[in-house]
């Protein structure tokens, strides 16, 4: 081999290797950003662990079979379920209702959601829905509603109606004539979270009742990640449970990062605060 052929050879030979390391400081870099990516999406949508701390035990109707609960100002709204006992009630928290108004059988009251001078009302399986004045209760109009009717909220920063069904699905619809707009799995560390109920948005979340559990989860409605897991368990005495009474029920109240919560046939409702789970909650029955 001439001289000029070993230096070309050996010129290429470190070109060759130059090469070689660095795509392997490529590669390096690269797994490490994306270990710290992965790191930061792990962290965002890791999920927060809370209970409830109790503020204030109120009276609640035990005969009340808690399907939608909202406040709205000062006035607090709950809808009924029972086919022949479903109803819709306004009035101060822990007080009697200052208005009323019944559904008739076979219609099975569901989730409520104020829209400033009107509030809408789901039935179950009637496939209708009830819009009614928020003042006086009166029914205005019946629209089709052609899916199963559970839980029920505004998301006042989208303008949009968020609606569960008993699955892991919630869907957006129009808040004037309830056309679907759109529709997201919630999901918790990648798994559906079923058998979601009663809703309340509340800024930015939207939080649910996860039955037949005394677990409140708080969502986010854009992805349908869980991002918060609460444990409101053990309001109750046990001698204060009776069949059928299942943890429903939450509104958020105006101005505070408080919340009203019960259950169907309950005979307490409780004003409460979400904080970090292992914190003293108090029982406040």
């Amino acid at each position: 081999m001439s001289d000029v052929r070993r230096v070309a050879t050996a010129v290429l030979a470190g070109v060759l290797l130059l090469a070689s390391c660095a795509a392997e400081d490529r590669a390096s870099d690269d797994a490490a950003g994306s270990r710290a990516l992965g790191g930061r999406q792990a962290s965002a949508h890791q999920v927060e662990r809370l209970q409830v701390k109790v503020l204030e035990a109120l009276p609640h109707d035990p005969q009340a079979f808690t399907q939608g609960l909202e406040m709205a100002g000062g006035t607090l709204y709950e809808g009924t379920g029972i086919s022949g006992r479903s109803s819709l009630r306004a009035g101060p928290p822990g007080k009697r209702p200052t208005a009323r108004a019944a559904l008739l059988a076979p219609l099975f009251g569901e989730g409520i959601t104020v829209l400033g001078r009107t509030l809408w009302q789901l039935t179950w399986r009637d496939r209708i829905a009830i819009e009614r004045d928020a003042r006086t209760l009166a029914e205005l109009r019946r629209v089709p509603y052609p899916d199963d009717g559970w839980g029920l909220c505004l998301g006042r920063a989208q303008h949009r109606l968020v609606t569960s069904d008993g699955s892991a699905r919630l869907t957006f619809r129009d808040p004037y004539t309830l056309t679907k707009t759109g529709e997201v799995t919630v999901t918790e560390e990648g798994r559906p979270v079923a058998e979601l109920n009663e809703l309340e948005c509340a800024g930015a979340a939207v939080y649910a009742n996860a039955l037949p559990t005394n677990r409140i989860v708080r969502i986010d409605p854009d992805t349908g990640a869980v991002t918060a897991s609460i444990d409101a368990s053990g309001l109750l005495r046990t001698d204060e449970l009776v069949p059928g009474a299942v943890q429903n029920g939450i509104a958020s109240v105006p101005g505070t990062n408080q919340f009203l919560i019960t259950g169907k046939l309950w005979p307490k409702m409780f004003r409460v605060v979400f904080v970090p789970a292992g914190m003293t909650s108090g029982s406040g029955a």
